[in-house]
């Protein structure tokens, strides 16, 4: 196998790796299987003990722990009925606006993404939260659509994100200024979500309704409003101790978990079954990532010990002087390869790659990890397996196909596409 040279290596790994998962394997198995038969072909089996001890080196990080707390506060989120408040609360805010409501739900979806930082999860809330409510007033269907997926995303790019943490880890970056780098981002699509609901239901009245129901009186608005008190606390908690420099992310998010589980005994919902529910969705949650994290590090590490990342950077930095050009075509691979894989595997089968050219290129890696995160936020909503979409499909209402929740997405990509050019053309957005 040795005898064909790096560049037939490199083509006939990635034909086995996309041959394999067309087989509908789960990437984890496939990538451990590919990294297996590459080390003992190319090496022999002396080079297993190497695929062991990189994999435990991965798995061993002490940020890493991070990543199981924030999915247990996600779980025990969803659990609750702490959403659903928020989202009442947030009424006083929409209120007669028009576009109030989805406008509403954008305002949810960055506190939840500033709690949990899991995209699944809040997609499906805002599907079960604001979905109905944004149908019944007779809202427009498909920026209803778009507004819970793409808000839903926002996950991605608001810290306490698993995506930045992840990219921390493969790219050893500190993940406290990758946290501080992308709030203005975040913000800033979030902000371009609300300007497109106000300037679309400004142009045409009839995709927004405004709610007919009169003005909330003041002792049902603090009531409402209490409904945003504990959220506040718990994101204040987490993300106060992170940039307060009280915490380390680690230790925050364990923090966030205390916080919520105080929040859901202070509603008077917790419960052994609530906990028990809970911690099993975080297992299997955890489980994928540190299982795609394994066979990842492990094809890498091969690939590595090969010399194809030597190699592949070549033919990357091979076309052009212009390091604007190069993270351009960075960008092009990472959006192709967010069609058909999930972002735990491309943050770390690709970075080990991309990360020392944007070094190389005498780049910011911090800015490069708000601008890789940026891209994932495309590859949730882009067809034909954007998950955010196959998350709200689970919950909408029947009538609601796959290929109405993919075209409804079409502007919001392109607003997220806008905002990873600005962050291209200008990286000072994230404060670097």
């Amino acid at each position: 196998m040795k005898s064909m040279g790096i560049e037939w290596g490199t083509l006939v790994m990635f034909v086995l790796l996309l041959g394999l998962l067309l087989t509908g394997m789960p990437l984890a198995f496939v990538t451990l299987l590919v990294a297996l038969i590459f080390a003992l072909g190319w090496f022999g089996p002396m080079s297993v003990p190497l695929i062991t001890s990189r994999i435990f080196s991965f798995v061993n990080s002490f940020v890493f722990v991070s990543v199981p707390m924030f999915v247990l506060m996600a779980s025990m989120l969803d659990r609750s009925g702490i959403a659903k408040d928020l989202f009442d609360a947030m009424r006083v805010v929409g209120g007669r606006l028009r576009g109030g409501i989805a406008i509403q739900t954008l305002l949810v979806a960055v506190v939840l993404a500033a709690m949990s930082g899991i995209i699944g999860g809040e997609v499906v809330l805002l599907g079960l939260l604001a979905l109905p409510q944004m149908l019944r007033l007779g809202y427009d269907r498909r920026l209803a659509i778009g507004v819970c997926c793409a808000g839903g995303a926002l996950g991605t790019m608001i810290p306490p994100s698993i995506v930045l943490i992840i990219y921390g880890l493969t790219a050893s970056v500190s993940i406290g200024d990758l946290f501080t780098a992308s709030f203005l981002p975040g913000l800033m699509l979030a902000s371009f979500y609300i300007a497109y609901v106000l300037i679309r239901a400004y142009l045409n009245p009839a995709i927004a309704p405004v709610p007919e129901a009169g003005e909330i009186p003041t002792r049902e608005k603090l009531r409402l409003l209490k409904g945003l008190i504990l959220p506040i606390i718990v994101v204040i908690f987490v993300l106060g101790s992170i940039y307060g420099g009280i915490a380390s992310v680690t230790e925050a998010s364990a923090m966030g978990v205390v916080g919520v589980a105080l929040s859901t005994v202070i509603r008077g919902e917790f419960t052994l079954g609530l906990l028990k529910g809970a911690a099993l969705q975080t297992l299997s949650t955890v489980g994928m990532i540190v299982w795609i994290g394994i066979g990842a590090s492990a094809l890498v590490g091969v690939f590595n010990l090969m010399g194809g990342i030597n190699f592949v950077s070549g033919l990357i930095v091979g076309v052009s002087e212009n390091p604007t050009v190069i993270v351009l075509l960075m960008m092009l691979i990472l959006f192709v390869l967010g069609m058909f894989l999930d972002w735990v595997g491309i943050a770390l089968l690709t970075m080990p790659i991309f990360v020392p050219i944007v070094r190389d290129l005498g780049l910011d890696p911090v800015w490069f990890g708000v601008v890789f995160a940026m891209n994932m936020q495309v590859s949730f909503l882009s067809p034909p397996f954007g998950p955010a979409a196959f998350y709200l499909k689970s919950v909408a209402p029947p009538d609601i196909s796959l290929g109405e929740i993919f075209r409804s997405l079409l502007p919001f990509i392109a607003m997220q596409v806008l905002a990873l050019a600005i962050l291209i053309m200008f990286p000072g957005v994230t404060g670097r």
